[in-house]
C-alpha cells in the first residue's frame, strides 16, 4: 500500500520576493507614464486646486490723514550666499539669485498741521499754509513680478528641504530685497516730487477757491 506523502510549499527566498517586489513598482510606475500621455487621461489624472481658507478678519481701522502724493516703482538684484564655516559650498551651503520689484509711497502728513500753520488775510485773498516734510511709506514687495532666478543648494542642505515644512521659502531674500528697495528710495528723490506735487494740488484748490495768492512753505 503506498502513500501520498505531501510536500511542503516552497518558501520565496527573500531576494526573490525584493526583485519581485522591485518588478511590480517598476511596472505600476511604466504604466502610469503610459496613461498620462494618452488623450484624455491627463485630465482625468490631474489635480484640482480648492481654497478654503476662512474668511478676512478685520482687525482695526485707522483714520488717514495723509496726503499720498507721489509712488516709485523700484526693482533689485539680491544674491544672497551663505557659506558653512569648515565645509565646502558642495556639501552645505546656499546661494539664491533673486529679483525684487516693489513700490515706495511718499506723502505728507496733513494730520499734522495746526491752526498756527494756517494764515489767511481778512479778505480771503491770500493763504500761507507750512507743512511738515514729506516721509516715504514703507516698501511694499510685489509678488507678481518677484522671482528667484536661481537657487544653489549643498548636498546637506538639498537633504535637509526633504524634512522641512516650507523648503521653498524665500523669506530672507524677500527681506533684503526690501531693505535695498527702502535705501534706494531715500536717494531717489521721491520726497521732493511729493512735496512739489502736494503743492501743485493745494494751489489749484485754495485757487478753486477764490484765493489769489497762496503760498506753501515746508518745515
Amino acid at each position: 500500500m503506498s502513500t501520498d506523502l505531501k510536500r511542503p510549499p516552497r518558501r520565496m527566498p527573500g531576494w526573490a520576493k525584493a526583485v519581485t517586489a522591485l518588478v511590480v513598482v517598476l511596472a505600476v510606475l511604466f504604466a502610469g507614464i503610459r496613461l498620462a500621455v494618452l488623450p484624455g487621461v491627463k485630465d482625468l489624472l490631474g489635480t484640482e486646486t480648492h481654497d478654503r481658507s476662512g474668511p478676512a478678519l478685520l482687525k482695526s481701522i485707522d483714520d488717514m490723514s495723509r496726503y499720498d502724493a507721489a509712488s516709485g516703482n523700484f526693482q533689485v538684484v539680491v544674491d544672497l550666499e551663505k557659506d558653512a564655516k569648515y565645509l565646502p559650498d558642495a556639501l552645505r551651503g546656499t546661494r539664491t539669485l533673486y529679483v525684487g520689484a516693489g513700490t515706495v509711497e511718499a506723502y505728507v502728513d496733513l494730520g499734522r498741521v495746526g491752526d498756527k500753520d494756517v494764515t489767511v488775510d481778512k479778505d480771503r485773498t491770500s493763504a500761507t499754509l507750512r507743512l511738515p516734510h514729506a516721509r516715504l511709506g514703507k516698501p511694499a514687495l510685489d509678488a507678481d513680478h518677484s522671482y528667484a532666478v536661481s537657487k544653489q543648494r549643498g548636498l546637506l542642505d538639498r537633504l535637509g528641504d526633504l524634512f522641512s515644512d516650507n523648503p521653498d521659502s524665500e523669506h530672507a531674500v524677500q527681506k533684503l530685497a526690501v531693505t535695498h528697495i527702502g535705501e534706494a528710495a531715500k536717494d531717489s528723490g521721491l520726497t521732493a516730487r511729493a512735496e512739489s506735487n502736494t503743492t501743485d494740488m493745494l494751489e489749484g484748490l485754495l485757487h478753486s477757491l477764490g484765493f489769489k495768492d497762496v503760498h506753501v512753505s515746508y518745515g
